[in-house]
């Protein structure tokens, strides 16, 4: 995910990459970029009819149970089975830039919306539209802090500049596609509780919005 910046870094170079103002969190799918609330994004949007309840619960991907591999096409499964993939960390109706956050380290997010009637929970043809919060069973989890992905950006992400003051989620050990630029160290109320050394400022929302990050 793309994210604006405020940067204080007295680097001329650095000060020519990044600008002057919040970075803004999204929330995405895995695979590549990072986020406030962040493949370059982190949750993927599931069309009506891609997913398919498989009756391990009275919900569909209830917090705790599990679904298969895929992200735009998958299943819910038993958890002991091999098919597992990844656990239901938190589940909510509607969508999820309306809707409560993830938990922080969430590692994607999948977004669920269709009507299949042989299948739903209450019998009235219709799965609520929602969205889950997922976590791998197995690493890596990109969503821990310096994994380079995940749909939030939290305490211990690096992050890359793209230029015109816009900067994307990398992983801190230098194994992404980008190495790591800034690394944020704090998360408080407003900027000026950041650090002396802060050369970037990233919105991570909540109740401490405002991210402090260095150079590395």
């Amino acid at each position: 995910m793309t994210m604006h910046v405020g940067n204080r870094w007295r680097s001329p170079a650095a000060y020519a990459a990044v600008c002057a103002v919040l970075l803004t969190g999204c929330q995405g799918a895995p695979g590549g970029g990072a986020g406030g609330d962040r493949p370059g994004g982190r949750a993927a949007t599931v069309p009506p009819g891609a997913a398919r309840p498989s009756g391990y619960g009275a919900v569909f991907l209830a917090v705790d149970e599990c679904s298969s591999f895929g992200r735009t096409s998958f299943t819910e499964v038993s958890c002991a089975g091999e098919r597992a993939a990844a656990r239901v960390v938190a589940r909510h109706d509607g969508t999820a830039r309306d809707g409560p956050r993830c938990p922080a380290t969430t590692d994607f997010v999948l977004h669920i919306s269709e009507r299949r009637p042989a299948f739903d929970e209450d019998g009235d043809g219709v799965v609520p539209r929602g969205y889950a919060c997922m976590r791998h069973l197995q690493p890596p989890h990109p969503g821990d802090p310096g994994g380079g992905g995940g749909p939030r950006t939290i305490v211990g992400d690096c992050v890359h500049s793209l230029g015109d003051g816009k900067v994307r989620e990398t992983a801190c050990d230098g194994s992404g596609e980008h190495e790591p630029e800034f690394k944020v160290t704090k998360a408080v109320d407003t900027r000026s509780d950041c650090p002396a050394s802060t050369a970037l400022y990233v919105r991570l929302g909540g109740t401490a919005p405002v991210g402090c990050a260095r150079p590395v």
